[in-house]
């Protein structure tokens, strides 16, 4: 799935995506977590993240709709491990578009891992 629109034969991509023109997006899955990454591609409730970071813990947003507004303003309390290239999500039921501001708070919280 792209995420460009083609008008008269030049490309548009919005400004908030990227990589390969994907979208940067939360998603909640019904039992593997909350993962952040570039939305690849969404088939019903299989979804394909890339550059995908768990997010297991996080603190400073009251919920994931802030988190994905505002990002973290707590970046010390969160536990976000390490990014993977690409991950299929099979059982997402929530995916939630991302702001850039968000976007570079999730990705200047530090690796974390025990």
């Amino acid at each position: 799935m792209k995420c460009e629109v083609e008008i008269d034969g030049i490309k548009y991509i919005p400004k908030q995506l990227s990589v390969d023109g994907c979208e940067y997006v939360i998603v909640r899955t019904y039992s593997a977590g909350v993962f952040a990454g570039y939305l690849e591609n969404r088939k019903g409730k299989e979804v394909t993240l890339k550059q995908a970071r768990r997010l297991w813990r996080w603190a400073g947003a009251a919920s994931l709709s802030q988190l994905a507004i505002e990002g973290t303003s707590k970046p010390e309390g969160c536990k976000f491990p390490c990014e993977v290239n690409s991950i299929t999500l099979t059982e997402s039921i929530e995916i939630i578009p991302t702001t850039e501001l968000a976007r570079k708070s999730i990705a200047g919280v530090p690796v974390w891992s025990e």
